[in-house]
């Protein structure tokens, strides 16, 4: 990593590479991991300094402590710890001096080491670890870093393109906790590929703590999930704060990819929705659903339908039905138009993932971790409201920023809508596009988006 070799020049420039490590602050479960020091007299302390300084020994990354005898404790270099060193310091550079070894539990980190970036402290404790355990530390395991993580709480998930080298099989467990360490984290797990199962179950390896549990607050709701089980997907703000900000007292929703209540609790909570039917199919996610409903206090709003929601046994309830799964929810299209009130119709919620690519056919496609984030969700609320957009019926033109491939996209599912309306309900309807609008971008060429459908029985239109 660039950062780290940057990091490593100008603090520790002319240096080996075995002497420029920084040494772990803090362990995991919030442990202090000890660092090595030297005690002496506080008369002899500027004499040690110098040594330690002139031979390359003396541990920049913490502070000299004053201990509790009067003692002063130099930090240093574990490959400091030879006795021709301590002899040295002892007949030579300050005869008589105490010169002992010790160990502080408690280091506080120096101003300089406080300053680097994340991933170049990260890169600094892991490369002195390793080296300090007989690993010649190289450019292969430095690439091998991670280079992105997400922070839920006190636990830290790795990406899954880091730590794959064979060298690291050998460091484990206690790498776990130097990295943890190094990024201020107590618990570590590391994603792997999305599980190509019905679920889409999460493949996150729990490496350093007793589970997997956490709690995020988005807009002041309180979402607790197993890291391990459930997904969690921090681009998705920009559509929560928008859902949030819907009018929608008094309606009956369908939620028809509940997970763990992404969108749920913004309708409930925030938009006011009277009542809403929540479908989940993964039991790791009912759980968390069910808690989460207790803590925002709309548990009695609201009633989970635990399966697969094409046999949902509801029918001509919803003003609005959620559709938020992708890259593509076309296969609760039919369920949507048959949970909405065949007398009123209500608006549909249909997220899709769409490809970019001009003169190609649009296919749902797959979706990957890169997340680049739309403009800030903030301003697309504020744009809207200072629009007067204030209700759906007052966004019936759609976004200036839509690209010509999802308003194909968009026209394509609002006549496939149209015709599914007709099946389930026997009688015509008019459907028309109130709004496209962007998530976030998963990868070059395919985006998040949601287009938001007013599907109406002909006989209210005229």
């Amino acid at each position: 990593m660039r950062g780290c070799a940057e990091a490593k020049q100008r603090e520790f420039r002319g240096r080996s590479r075995r002497e420029c490590g920084a040494s772990n602050m803090e362990g995991a479960g919030g442990k202090p991991t000890a660092v090595v020091a030297v005690v002496t007299e506080p008369r002899f302390t500027q004499r040690y300094r110098e040594y330690l300084e002139k031979h390359k020994l003396l541990d920049r990354q913490h502070r000299v402590k004053k201990l509790r005898d009067g003692t002063v404790a130099l930090p240093v270099l574990r490959e400091a710890l030879l006795e021709q060193h301590l002899r040295e310091l002892r007949n030579r550079v300050a005869p008589g001096s105490t010169c002992v070894p010790t160990q502080l539990l408690d280091p506080v980190p120096s101003k300089k080491a406080q300053s680097y970036s994340p991933a170049q402290r990260l890169c600094l404790e892991v490369s002195r670890w390793v080296e300090g355990r007989g690993v010649t530390w190289s450019a292969e395991l430095e690439a091998d870093l991670p280079r992105s993580w997400q922070r839920h709480g006190d636990l830290l998930l790795l990406s899954e393109d880091c730590f794959q080298a064979k060298q690291w099989r050998h460091l484990e467990p206690e790498l776990w906790e130097t990295v943890a360490s190094a990024l201020g984290a107590q618990r570590l797990a590391k994603r792997g590929r999305v599980s190509p199962d019905s679920t889409r179950t999460p493949a996150v390896s729990l490496l350093l703590g007793d589970h997997g549990w956490v709690e995020h607050v988005d807009n002041g709701i309180r979402y607790k999930f197993d890291v391990t089980q459930c997904m969690f997907s921090f681009g998705n703000i920009t559509e929560k704060l928008r859902v949030a900000s819907l009018p929608c007292a008094g309606e009956v929703l369908v939620d028809l990819y509940a997970g763990i209540g992404y969108f749920t609790l913004p309708f409930l909570v925030h938009a006011e929705a009277a009542f809403v039917h929540a479908c989940e199919w993964n039991p790791h996610a009912v759980v968390a659903l069910r808690n989460n409903l207790e803590l925002n206090g709309v548990a009695d709003r609201c009633q989970i339908h635990f399966g697969d929601n094409r046999k949902l046994k509801l029918s001509n309830v919803a003003d609005r039905v959620n559709l938020g799964l992708i890259p593509s929810s076309e296969e609760g299209w039919p369920v949507a138009c048959r949970v909405l009130k065949q007398d009123a119709g209500g608006i549909l919620h249909i997220h899709q993932n769409v490809e970019s690519f001009p003169g190609k056919t649009l296919q749902p496609p797959g979706s990957s971790e890169m997340e680049e984030h739309w403009p800030s969700p903030h301003q697309i609320i504020s744009n809207q409201l200072n629009n007067g957009a204030t209700s759906d019926s007052r966004r019936k033109t759609l976004s200036v920023a839509t690209k010509p491939e999802w308003q194909r996209w968009a026209k394509a599912a609002e006549t496939r809508i149209a015709t599914l309306l007709h099946q389930v309900h026997g009688k015509r309807w008019k459907t028309q596009i109130l709004h496209i609008q962007p998530v976030k971008s998963y990868a070059p060429h395919v985006d998040h988006i949601v287009l938001d459908l007013e599907c109406r029985p002909c006989h209210l239109v005229g």
